[in-house]
């Protein structure tokens, strides 16, 4: 087992890791820009060191600073959390060029995954649906035209690296994906500086759930289930909550088993989540593989009793996986809020500033997964999200009814946050019902 671990992020998944760690008896130490410096989670880290200012291209996404400090302080793993560095197989393969461990995968089975084009091969080997689509990257309009006019309109570009949403444009005809096919690969250039595109079939109601995977280095890949993360915005994940509502348990079977046997087959060790589409007749399609611990983590964790951190570093560790797949049961249902500093009622504008009032919920089934206490500044140069609420009960309903509880209690001020969004949606008959698509919160904020 390790002895040091520097922790590559910030926030809510510094914390995390940090409490993962110390209860592996495993020092941690955690890196921070100047616009963290004031974090209170830096005093539960054993080593704090800073590695730039504030923009996350002179600190988190600096390599070589992030390489140096974890060489000043002896550490003998990286965990990179999520976002930043996480699925960069650049980083990764610096990490093992600096005999520091990756707490992720390789960077073989990350380029194998993590790359969109790449992972639809593996894929379709692997016998997981996929979508119908192009082949491999999108080079010109031409060629965009002859896959669409194939699979039929609607259909969707996307990056072949990253997500988020980025590069990502619907194209209902020709006219269309003529002119959004040079947009969509310069803005994927931009945001991943790599502007590969490629074309799929797009859905007009999909639900998007997603399967835990974790993989060890003896080759060993085991599914903790599926999450439904349907409840979004502009591809932002607001809700996302465990096992999937209304969804035909022998079809999630065997999608999760398909989930499973991918990840095996591309040799991948520690945690992933392959991300599905599920149409109107329940037929899933594979969206992408996300090749590190998901936001959304906690609600898996709830309803398994399997805690993700703590496992992805165990198997970077080269410890194997201790469970079976038949160990893997389900109990009760999760439900996870994204806390986010924005005012839903300004189209989402960030919210950055001092929290002067902090109360965070508590009692039986509710977990909080966050950084923040009275007092502390929200610096605007990262994402929005502050924290997570997620409350867990024997079934769907009364984990509804939880969440609602504790969203009543939960206080954050005076910044504006989602939490009163979270609030509507807790009473939302559709949501309640388990009926919403990937595009329901934004037809209902438009009204």
């Amino acid at each position: 087992m390790f002895k040091r671990v520097l922790i590559a992020n910030r926030g809510e998944i510094a914390l995390r890791i940090i409490r993962a760690c110390r209860e592996l008896g495993i020092e941690s130490v955690c890196v921070y820009s100047t616009a963290d410096r004031d974090a209170p989670y830096l005093k539960d880290a054993d080593e704090a060191i800073c590695i730039g200012p504030g923009p996350a291209k002179e600190s988190y996404l600096n390599i070589s600073r992030i390489i140096s400090a974890a060489e000043i302080a002896n550490a003998d793993a990286i965990h990179p959390g999520y976002g930043f560095l996480s699925e960069r197989a650049d980083f990764s393969e610096v990490c093992r060029d600096c005999k520091i461990e990756f707490i992720g995968p390789s960077p073989e089975a990350m380029g194998k995954l993590g790359d969109k084009v790449e992972a639809k091969r593996y894929a379709k080997a692997a016998k997981v649906p996929v979508f119908p689509g192009s082949e491999g990257a999108i080079e010109d309009p031409e060629e965009a035209v002859e896959v669409a006019n194939e699979i039929g309109y609607p259909v969707i570009i996307k990056a072949a690296a990253g997500g988020g949403g980025r590069g990502m444009r619907i194209c209902r005809n020709e006219a269309t994906l003529r002119t959004n096919i040079s947009k969509a690969q310069q803005e994927a250039l931009a945001a991943f500086g790599n502007g590969a595109v490629f074309i799929e079939k797009f859905l007009e109601h999909a639900r998007h759930v997603e399967v835990q995977v974790l993989g060890d280095k003896h080759g060993n890949a085991i599914h903790l289930w599926e999450r439904d993360c349907s409840m979004q915005r502009r591809h932002q994940k607001i809700i996302e909550e465990a096992p999937g509502p209304g969804i035909d348990r022998k079809k999630i079977e065997k999608i999760c088993e398909s989930a499973a046997r991918l990840v095996k087959s591309a040799n991948y060790a520690g945690a992933a989540t392959v991300e599905f589409l599920m149409d109107e007749k329940q037929n899933f399609y594979m969206l992408e593989v996300n090749t590190r611990v998901q936001v959304e983590h906690p609600v898996t964790e709830m309803i398994t009793g399997v805690d993700i951190v703590q496992m992805s570093i165990r198997v970077a560790a080269g410890e194997p996986i201790p469970y079976k797949q038949k160990d893997i049961q389900i109990r009760g249902h999760a439900i996870e809020c994204r806390i986010n500093a924005e005012d839903p009622d300004r189209d989402f504008m960030p919210s950055a500033g001092v929290i002067d009032r902090y109360r965070a919920p508590g009692g039986l089934g509710v977990r909080i997964d966050s950084h923040v206490l009275a007092g502390y500044r929200v610096p605007p140069n990262y994402d929005s999200m502050i924290g997570k609420l997620i409350c867990w009960a024997d079934t769907r309903e009364q984990a509804i009814e939880r969440t609602s509880r504790a969203l009543h209690e939960f206080e954050v001020g005076p910044i504006k946050t989602t939490i009163p969004l979270h609030a509507r949606l807790m009473q939302n008959t559709d949501f309640r019902r388990g009926g919403v698509d990937i595009h329901y919160l934004e037809r209902l904020l438009k009204g």
